[in-house]
C-alpha cells in the first residue's frame, strides 16, 4: 500500500511562529501561560505541556500577576495588553502578522465609522478568539455575522464596512458581501477581504490531492474550525475520507482493497502527527 503525506499540509506561518516561542521561552522558563490554547490540536498542546506550558481561560488570567504569558496567533483585543501592563505580565505576543494587521485596519475603520454613524462588520464565529480581538479593536461595538444570509443586526440605512475573520470560507465571505451590497439602501456599503490566503489556497489544492488516493485520511483537532472545513473539502472530493485526532483512531476496515492512501491537515496539525498517522497505517 502506497501511503503518501501532503507536503502542503500541517502548520501555517501563525501556528508555527506561536509554537517556535513557547519552544523558545520553555528552554529558560520553568513555567508559561498561554492564554487561551496555542493550537486547536489536544496532542501538541499534550506536548507543550510536557514541557511547562500551562493553558489558561481569560477569566484566570485576569487575576494573575508578575509573570508570562503567551499571546497566540489568534490575538487579543486591547483590554488584555491593559491588564498585562497594570499587573507586571511580560507578554510573549504571538499574534499572527496577518492578524495583526486585520486588528489595525478594523480599528482604523472603527474610528472613521464613528463620525458617519457606520457599522464595523466581522464575518466570523462570535466568540472565536481572532474575532474577539477584532471586535475589541472597536469598542466592542463591531458586529458579528457568522451566516451570510443573516443580517438582521444590520441596520441596512447605515454605512457599513465588512472585514472577515482570516480563517473563513471565500465562497462564503463574497455571498455575505454581495448580501448586504443588494440590501442596503445607504449605497455607502465598503468590503475588504482579509481573508488569509495561506489557509484559503490550501482548498483548491485538496481538492485534487484528495481526488488522488483510494482513501484519505485528515488528521485534526475536533475543535478546529479550519480541519472541519479543509476534511468537508476532502469528503466531497473523496467519499473515501475519514477524520482522526491521533493514530488510535485509525479503523483497518478503511483501507480494505485500499491500495493508494494520501494523509492530510489543518493549519493546526502538527507534522509528526500526520507521520505517525501514516507509521501507523504501514503497519496494518
Amino acid at each position: 500500500m502506497i501511503v503518501e503525506i501532503d507536503q502542503k499540509s500541517g502548520f501555517c506561518f501563525g501556528v508555527i511562529n506561536a509554537i517556535g516561542k513557547a519552544e523558545e521561552t520553555l528552554n529558560t522558563e520553568d513555567t508559561l501561560y498561554s492564554l487561551g490554547h496555542i493550537v486547536h490540536n489536544d496532542l501538541e498542546v499534550k506536548r507543550l505541556q510536557e514541557m511547562g506550558l500551562h493553558t489558561i481561560s481569560h477569566e484566570e488570567f485576569f487575576k494573575l500577576k508578575n509573570c508570562k504569558v503567551l499571546i497566540r496567533a489568534h490575538g487579543e483585543p486591547p483590554s488584555t495588553y491593559e491588564y498585562a501592563r497594570a499587573n507586571n505580565i511580560t507578554l510573549i505576543d504571538a499574534t499572527c502578522p496577518v492578524v495583526l494587521k486585520l486588528q489595525q485596519r478594523v480599528k482604523k475603520a472603527a474610528e472613521t465609522m464613528l463620525p458617519e454613524d457606520g457599522q464595523v462588520v466581522i464575518f466570523g464565529h462570535q466568540g472565536h478568539a481572532e474575532v474577539t480581538g477584532l471586535v475589541g479593536q472597536t469598542n466592542n461595538e463591531a458586529i458579528v455575522i457568522d451566516d451570510p444570509d443573516d443580517l438582521k443586526s444590520l441596520d441596512l440605512n447605515k454605512p457599513v464596512v465588512v472585514f472577515s475573520q482570516t480563517t473563513k470560507s471565500v465562497t462564503e465571505f463574497r455571498k455575505l458581501t454581495q448580501n448586504i451590497q443588494e440590501k442596503s439602501s445607504s449605497g455607502n456599503v465598503v468590503t475588504h477581504d482579509t481573508i488569509c490566503r495561506q489557509v484559503s489556497n490550501r482548498v483548491p489544492h485538496l481538492e485534487k490531492f484528495a481526488a488522488r488516493f483510494d482513501a484519505v485520511i485528515f488528521a485534526g483537532g475536533l475543535r478546529s474550525s479550519n480541519a472541519q472545513v479543509l476534511f468537508d473539502v476532502c469528503l466531497r472530493n473523496n467519499p473515501r475520507s475519514y477524520f482522526v485526532s491521533s493514530p488510535d483512531d485509525l479503523r483497518p476496515e478503511w483501507f480494505s482493497g485500499v491500495e493508494t492512501v494520501g494523509i492530510c491537515g489543518a493549519t493546526s496539525t502538527p507534522q509528526w502527527l500526520m507521520e505517525q498517522v501514516a507509521e501507523t497505517i504501514k503497519q496494518f
